[in-house]
């Protein structure tokens, strides 16, 4: 019961924030209240940074180049080229919004698309003078797809991290298992989201609104750079897979390379457009706190009982079948990312499914269950990821108030047929590409 107070009193914290504590401080202070009072040791603290530098670095990194690029007008840039390709047609615009979404989520994680895409489609649908009811579709649309679609590889999101450095799982495994899985998860997406939505999109906009994408550029150098640096950082996680390079390293050397360019290191006395202080003071540290503290906490709270507890439940599962422990144990793990977040949620889960006495097959289908429910869950409650939390903040600061109700409602309703859908899909897929 101690584990488990410690853990509520700093998630309330996490979740209230008061007085502008960041999340990092809660989980800190949660985090020594756990080995003040023994529920961890110092042991623990050590085998929990393992788990995790890998993936709080790599997460700041991704997020540093997202905002460069943002910055850069990179974003702004392929919003309005979309927004054009939709040709004056709302229900073209739509899905193309959602593809866009799905696309910044697999390469910049599902915060990036979720926090940088929004206040661009806002500003967008503003000047088309769509109405609050059609604009909050595209809206919600947006930062649905962040999560639903954030599936395909490791950098996607930070639980794909956590996830593939647990158990050891390369680049390229993770794709060939993922990629096809993420596809699926897109159409039923674009499927659920269009049917939900349809009343609300409008049939015809001015195109004629619209800048022209050029316009959108404020670093040519930057913007220049964008492409080659992100596809060279793709070959190079898919061909240094075999060794297992941190992932750090490699999102850390390309975040540098394009702070370099941003900051005209290269061309000293040439002056710079996006402002590297902004930059900086605008990235996650607070993630690197939060992650050592959060999961210490959770990973007493998995010492007291949690963890046995999960593990009971997935033996269980497995024992109704492959197909049944799949489906079972993604919604298991997208219930609990919803009640308790998606961060310490991923841990509970990894934990528990290294613990539990399963067949290997069993237990891989139960290991991207656990990522599926993980990056999918937080869809159910706003307190399900950060993410959501800090996407929730951004458009209220935009003008868009949604309470924590009519989230609920349609994620409620939006959510089970898309994860189900993602889930059958892994259940089919992944024993036809095992050894």
């Amino acid at each position: 019961m101690l584990a488990f107070a410690i853990f509520l009193v700093t998630l309330v914290l996490v979740i209230w924030q008061p007085r502008g504590l960041g999340i990092g401080w809660s989980a800190l202070g949660g985090a020594a209240a756990a080995l003040a009072t023994g529920v961890v040791d110092w042991h623990d603290v050590g085998v929990v940074w393992h788990i995790v530098w890998d993936a709080t670095f790599t997460f700041v990194a991704l997020i540093i180049i997202s905002l460069i690029l943002d910055e850069a007008g990179f974003f702004a840039w392929a919003a309005l080229h979309i927004a054009r390709w939709g040709n004056g047609r709302g229900r073209v615009l739509f899905p193309l919004i959602v593809v866009l979404g799905a696309l910044i989520a697999a390469v910049f994680a599902n915060d990036g698309a979720a926090l940088l895409l929004t206040p661009i489609v806002v500003a967008i649908l503003a000047r088309l003078e769509f109405s609050p009811a059609a604009a909050l579709a595209f809206i919600i649309a947006t930062g649905f797809v962040a999560d639903s679609t954030s599936l395909p590889l490791v950098i996607s999101n930070l639980v794909n991290i956590v996830s593939a450095n647990y158990f050891e799982i390369g680049f390229d495994r993770y794709a060939q298992v993922m990629v096809p899985v993420d596809l699926v998860s897109l159409a039923a997406t674009l499927l659920v989201l269009g049917v939900y939505f349809r009343k609300r999109i409008p049939p015809r906009y001015d195109v004629a609104r619209l800048e022209a994408p050029a316009t959108a550029i404020r670093d040519r150098q930057v913007f220049r750079a964008a492409f080659p640096l992100l596809i060279a950082l793709l070959v190079a996680l898919f061909l240094t897979a075999r060794w297992q390079v941190p992932f750090a390293i490699l999102m850390g050397t390309a975040a540098l390379l394009l702070t370099a360019i941003a900051g005209r290191w290269f061309s000293p006395g040439h002056v710079h457009v996006v402002s590297l202080s902004k930059v900086v003071k605008n990235a996650p540290w607070q993630i690197v706190l939060f992650s050592l503290g959060m999961y210490l906490v959770v990973y007493g709270l998995g010492n007291a009982w949690l963890t046995a507890w999960a593990a009971d439940v997935l033996v269980w599962l497995s024992r109704q079948g492959d197909f049944a422990a799949t489906i079972g144990t993604g919604f298991a793990s997208a219930l609990l990312a919803s009640l308790m977040n998606n961060m310490p949620s991923t841990l509970v889960g990894a934990l528990a499914i290294d613990q539990a006495q399963v067949s290997n097959q069993t237990q891989q289908l139960m290991i991207y269950a656990n990522v599926i429910g993980n990056d999918l869950g937080p869809k159910f409650t706003p307190i399900g990821s950060l993410a959501t939390l800090l996407w929730l903040h951004v458009l209220a600061g935009k003008g868009y108030r949604i309470g924590w109700g009519q989230y609920m409602k349609v994620g409620l309703i939006i959510t089970p047929p898309v994860l189900l859908a993602t889930l059958v899909a892994l259940a089919l897929w992944l024993p036809v590409i095992s050894p």
